[in-house]
């Protein structure tokens, strides 16, 4: 994505602003930004999305964002087509420091490898300048939630596309016939 195109959901943050202690930001999309979000996620509708988040300094010039991500969509239902109503609601964790520090590669052991938990956050995500997009960090979170294979309840294929093994198995239409003759 180049620089120059507005990211769909924006929300810059000037990184001078925040300290140590957290302050809570409440975001919203409005009607532009739900259209936009729509088209980048390639859904029906976004009816609505929200975030609530904690944002404090992290060390010494990074930010740290906490907080949860909730969205309602509409997708069409891969089997009908039909619209298909589905809600996000997602904890958000990111970690920023700005291009070039120290902390960027705070994650690489001595002998260099990366160590990552699979289960901590993430490497810490790098900004330009003095402002980071939280508005971004939201937007990436959500699309990770968003279900790729919505389906209207009670919906299915009439055959399976994906199969596994044991659907491999399937009974013998004849095998109840083999019972029948033995009268």
């Amino acid at each position: 994505m180049n620089h120059d195109e507005k990211p769909a959901f924006s929300y810059p943050v000037k990184v001078g602003n925040i300290s140590a202690n957290a302050v809570t930001v409440r975001l919203e999309a409005n009607e532009a930004e739900r259209t936009a979000l729509r088209d980048l996620w390639s859904v029906l509708e976004v009816q609505s999305l929200k975030a609530e988040l904690q944002i404090a300094r992290w060390k010494r010039d990074g930010v740290k964002i906490k907080g949860r991500v909730q969205a309602k969509i509409v997708q069409a239902c891969v089997v009908t087509l039909e619209p298909v109503e589905s809600e996000i609601d997602e904890p958000v964790e990111a970690i920023f420091v700005p291009e070039g520090s120290r902390l960027a590669r705070i994650a690489a052991n001595d002998s260099g490898e990366m160590i990552l938990d699979p289960e901590g956050p993430d490497l810490p995500d790098t900004f330009t300048g003095d402002t980071i997009d939280v508005g971004l960090a939201v937007t990436e979170h959500a699309a990770l939630a968003i279900d790729p294979y919505p389906r209207k309840q009670g919906a299915s294929f009439g055959e399976r596309i994906e199969s596994s093994d044991k659907d491999d198995i399937r009974p013998n239409p004849f095998a109840v016939l083999k019972d029948w003759k033995k009268d």
